[in-house]
């Protein structure tokens, strides 16, 4: 039988970087099947509309969502970036969870770019309901900034990858509406909350204006997002892109990557979200953390440590003996489950993480 070492040894030598790599789902590589496409892609200008892969890609894209319109844009910041523009005014609000991405990730660039300020709602598990809505929107006056946009995210990336079931979206779908309100979703792993609810993204994206996701996380595409709505919309996030910086030339060489990851990968996301129970499992028993299962929906696990400001020192532990991952604050460490990770991987994560903590 081998020794921990040699098991370790094995696992690590079938990693691309020499480590089990639970950062994030943003570090998987692209499959053999992308980069051979990207090697034939046919290219074109795609500013001036002309790379056919491109094309293709946006209209695929525009396809599965039930949508008009898709754009390809270089990243999911920029994506939702171009949707809050599009939807707001300067000197309005947005409301959103207080742990959303356009809060904590993006750089200020609602305020920057858009001049608006965030509302933000703290919700259980990162599920927001109409109920944390309605007492947050504010019609205009003389005093107050109005509500310009609602900005939800699906699944909810810093809750730890909880889902938003299609009822609750309905709610908030039919009151947004009524108040004419506009409705943007940060869908940046909505594959995953498609698999995880077993509802097509068409369905639970249905009543949103535009919709931003990832070609780049689970589904492994190298480089790229797509923001999905009305024509009309779209054409009009064509300009801003432009402003952004985000106008790609021979772009075709990343979107053939991407028609394989909106087409092929989201197949095997339930594999991730299965390797992240296993860990989540492995790890809720441990008297040292705390980790609430009801969180674990997808493929992101986070836990905090009873001992505060521990959780740097846990993961520079953890990075010493060849497992990465991430902090979530002072005290929460963050896994996540991803393609380049199989369950063996998992296992030994697991075995050296349950040590590691058990010596905190």
């Amino acid at each position: 039988m081998s020794t921990e070492t040699e098991r370790r040894d094995e696992v690590l030598s079938q990693s691309p970087v020499g480590f089990i790599d639970l950062r994030s789902d943003t570090v998987t590589r692209p499959t053999k099947a992308m980069r051979s496409a990207m090697a034939a892609a046919e290219v074109g200008d795609d500013v001036y509309g002309e790379d056919p892969t491109v094309n293709l890609l946006e209209a695929s894209a525009a396809q599965i969502f039930g949508r008009e319109a898709a754009l390809f844009v270089p990243t999911g910041t920029m994506g939702n970036q171009i949707a809050i523009r599009l939807h707001t005014q300067p000197g309005q609000e947005i409301i959103c969870e207080s742990r959303a991405h356009i809060v904590d990730w993006e750089m200020a660039m609602a305020a920057a770019f858009s001049g608006c300020q965030f509302r933000a709602v703290a919700a259980e598990r990162g599920i927001v309901t109409w109920k944390h809505i309605e007492p947050a929107i504010k019609r205009p006056t003389f005093n107050n900034a109005p509500t310009g946009l609602i900005s939800l995210e699906n699944s909810h990336n810093m809750a730890g990858g909880t889902v938003t079931p299609l009822a609750v979206f309905g709610e908030i779908w039919n009151g947004a509406h009524e108040m004419g309100i506009p409705l943007h979703l940060d869908g940046a792993r909505i594959f995953n909350a498609s698999v995880a609810l077993n509802v097509p993204v068409a369905v639970l994206t249905s009543g949103f204006n535009t919709v931003m996701f990832c070609l780049s996380k689970g589904l492994c595409a190298p480089v790229g997002s797509m923001l999905v709505g009305s024509r009309k919309v779209i054409e009009r996030g064509r300009m801003v892109r432009k402003a952004l910086g985000g106008g790609m030339r021979q772009a075709g060489v990343l979107a053939a990557a991407g028609l394989i990851a909106l087409e092929e990968m989201p197949k095997r996301l339930a594999d991730d979200h299965a390797n992240a129970r296993y860990l989540a499992e492995r790890l809720s028993g441990l008297p040292q953390i705390e980790l609430d299962l009801l969180t674990v929906q997808t493929n992101i696990v986070i836990f905090g440590l009873k001992e505060r400001g521990k959780a740097e020192e846990l993961v520079l532990r953890l990075k010493q003996r060849g497992v990465l991952c991430g902090t979530v604050g002072r005290n929460s460490v963050r896994f996540v489950t991803h393609h380049d990770v199989d369950r063996a991987a998992c296992e030994e994560a697991a075995r050296i993480a349950v040590e590691e903590i058990g010596k905190l």
